[in-house]
Parts: structure tokens; sequence; C-alpha cells
């Protein structure tokens, strides 16, 4: 416990000190899936020895904050973290191969979608960011990777796109992601759920004892996100 306290104190700091913004790195136009952000790392990777199955995490800004947030949670467990903030599936996709297939991971925790509902890299349609949720899948099946799909957190509205009814969008996608891995016999992780705030104003949202700024979690937001995947990596 004292060590989950400290740790807490850690993230709270990181977290008043990092500019949250989802849209704040914008992509380089030289390389626009900002492949050279973990090329060195994966690059580094030990050998796995033959009992050992590597677990990559693909994402955004909540997964990249993720192991900012607590380091120990991939440290102690073997998984990588392999989350970008800003980033949309698009860009994931082209990533895909470099920093998943490419690790030698076993299992791949795919937890995206929010961006592109943003329209952080342009307009995305439900089926389009489907699409690419599924080109991911298919990819890390034919190398022999379990994929895991999860819910995409809850949100009430966007602070950079306020425009944007996310508190109906979400619910959306997520329902569209849960009956194609039901279908397609993937494990599909629901963090929406075990997260989602229904007061008055907002609804669908992440409620204020779990985000600072509606859209990303704090700690206590990524302890219970842990709970429910560690019983799914378990299995």
């Amino acid at each position: 416990m004292k060590t989950r306290h400290i740790t807490a104190i850690l993230a709270t700091f990181f977290c008043l000190t990092l500019s949250f913004g989802a849209s704040a790195q914008k992509p380089d136009p030289n390389d626009w899936s900002n492949l050279k952000r973990y090329r060195e790392a994966n690059e580094q990777l030990p050998q796995l020895g033959k009992k050992e199955k590597r677990v990559a995490f693909m994402g955004n800004s909540i997964t990249d904050n993720w192991f900012k947030f607590h380091p120990e949670f991939f440290t102690e467990n073997g998984f990588i973290g392999r989350g970008i903030s800003g980033q949309t599936t698009p860009q994931m996709l082209i990533r895909f191969r470099q920093d998943v297939v490419n690790t030698g991971a076993k299992t791949v925790v795919i937890l995206a979608g929010t961006n592109d509902i943003a329209g952080n890299t342009g307009y995305s349609s439900l089926e389009m960011i489907m699409d690419n949720l599924k080109s991911m899948c298919d990819i890390a099946r034919a190398n022999k990777i379990r994929p895991i799909l999860c819910s995409v957190l809850p949100a009430y509205r966007y602070s950079w796109k306020k425009d944007v009814r996310c508190d109906q969008l979400i619910p959306e996608l997520n329902q569209m992601i849960k009956e194609y891995a039901q279908a397609n016999k993937i494990t599909y992780v629901d963090f929406f759920s075990a997260l989602v705030d229904n007061t008055p104003g907002n609804e669908n949202g992440l409620p204020k004892k779990y985000s600072k700024d509606g859209v990303h979690p704090n700690i206590e937001g990524y302890y219970i996100m842990e709970e429910i995947l560690m019983k799914v990596l378990k299995k």
C-alpha cells in the first residue's frame, strides 16, 4: 500500500506538469505515424526466454500516460507500452508491424478510437475506425498474436473539440467493437462500464475522482483498468 501511495503522489505531480491535450502532438509531415518514437526502444528489447510471453499495448495518450503514471505495472509484468499521444487508428495501423509484430509480442492490447472521434487527423466515421481496428486484429492474428480489444474510455466532451458529441459516439463505437469481438472470438475488455459517470452534466463521462480533464484517467483510474485487464490476461 505504501508503494501504491507513493506512485499516486508521483502520478499526481506528473498530471500537473503534463500538457494533457490529446491533440497536443501534431504529426510530423515527414513521419506522420511517428515510427521514430519507439524505433530505438524496439531495437533494444531483450530476447525472450522460451516461456516468456511479451504483451504490447497499442494506443494513444491514455496508453502513453499509463506507462508514465505506473511504469512498474509494465516492467514487472513484461509489458511494453507503445502509446503515442494524440494518435488515431490509421497512424497506429501504419506502425503496428514495427511496434507490435516485430517486437515478438504474443498478445496486443488495443485501446484506441477516441482521437478519431475527435477528428485529430481529419474526419473518421465509426465504420472507418472499425476498419482500422479490424485490420490491426487481422495483422495480429496472421502473426499468431492474440489481439485484445478494449472499449474506448468514457468522455462527455473533449476540451479541444467541444462540439463533438463524444458522449454519444463513444458508446456507439464501443458497441460496434464489442459485437465485432464477439463475432470473431476476440477478447473484449470493457473499461467503459467500470469508469463511466452518469451524473447530470457529465453523462457518459469520466467522473472527476478518476480524471482531471474528463478524458485521461488519473492513477486511481488506471488501478481500476489494471485490475480488469489482469483478470483477462491471466486467463
